[in-house]
């Protein structure tokens, strides 16, 4: 269902707040489109991506940046319908921006926190541009000027003639990476990364921690099912345990690439479908195991019941579990049991 079925304007609102808020979305298979098609396409081509189920040849090496001027010429790929728009005149109001955009197609402007604050005007001079149609991205981007791999469009305000603001499309192919597609992939060996930039490729990503601590073989940006735009989280997998127990360890990591410099966190993922460690579903009725224990003297998954008979040992009495709490975010629990 499309956000542009709107009947009031209460409903609207609480639909495009809702949208940024990116831990209250389905998650999208742990390493989508990895089935026997896919992977056998990958080993042929282990530069490739996979997004959904196909295979897409990736136009440049790992630890490259793409072009916005690959996305002028590949008009085969597709787009999220959601369209960050920077550099706004601090004077344009929601009506002008839709005025300004309305000729690529229909359209809701939106902004975070929009609903709550109730203004007509982006507060940071930024605002995402929400398209009934994915054609209509398309229509934009071929519209737009390229200077210094980016796009850009000229808008006008009450105040301010024919300024120039940037244009962001996120391109689907870019949520999914194979490093190293002759690396194995395994779940128990990925951490969650939050905060991460939206602008942040997952080609980007994975270079990034394979530089910093090897053996990458996957990354995965996190995307909302309704509009396939970044949630602001991602997903990296690792060969070898030595590795994912030193980014784990290392607790945060400082994500620098082009115009990105920010500090994230970095946390084990949490499987939901992974039995306790300790009885293989025996002492629980075969459910799956609720708990995951973080620390490094552990990394194991325990129901209930074992969590209290291996954690009430001395020296383990303060670990904390984590839970899987929305669509990717693991929780800490605030007790425990001796």
């Amino acid at each position: 269902m499309h956000l542009f079925n709107i009947i009031s304007l209460d409903f609207h609102n609480s639909v495009a707040a809702s949208i940024e808020t990116w831990d209250l979305f389905e998650s999208r298979p742990f390493f989508p489109g990895l089935d026997e098609h896919a992977a056998a396409a990958i080993m042929e081509n282990p530069s490739s991506h996979i997004v959904d189920g196909q295979v897409f040849m990736a136009s440049l090496p790992p630890g490259a940046q793409s072009s916005p001027h690959t996305l002028l010429q590949e008009k085969e790929e597709k787009y999220s319908r959601k369209v960050f728009v920077g550099g706004l005149p601090p004077d344009i109001d929601e009506e002008e921006i839709s005025a300004s955009f309305r000729r690529f197609g229909q359209l809701v402007v939106d902004w975070p926190h929009k609903a709550e604050s109730k203004s007509f005007f982006p507060p940071k001079g930024y605002a995402f541009l929400l398209f009934q149609e994915e054609s209509s991205v398309q229509t934009l981007i071929d519209s737009c000027i390229q200077e210094d791999d980016k796009l850009y469009l000229v808008v006008s305000s009450p105040t301010v003639k024919d300024k120039a603001v940037q244009i962001r499309p996120w391109r689907l192919n870019d949520a999914d990476y194979v490093l190293n597609a002759s690396l194995p992939l395994d779940p128990r060996k990925t951490v969650f990364v939050g905060g991460v930039p939206r602008p942040l490729k997952a080609i980007e990503l994975a270079t990034i921690m394979d530089r910093l601590y090897g053996c990458v073989c996957y990354a995965g940006i996190d995307t909302d099912p309704e509009l396939k735009y970044p949630k602001g989280a991602g997903r990296v997998a690792f060969s070898n345990q030595q590795s994912y127990i030193a980014a784990i360890s290392a607790r945060f990591v400082q994500l620098q690439h082009g115009d990105i410099d920010k500090r994230v966190e970095v946390k084990p993922y949490v499987l939901d479908d992974q039995m306790c460690d300790e009885c293989a579903g025996q002492r629980c009725g075969g459910k799956f195991a609720p708990f995951f224990c973080a620390n490094v003297t552990c990394l194991q998954y325990y129901c209930e019941h074992c969590w209290g008979v291996i954690h009430s040992r001395s020296g383990r009495e303060f670990h904390k579990p984590l839970v899987k709490e929305g669509a990717e975010r693991p929780r800490p629990l605030q007790f425990r049991w001796c």
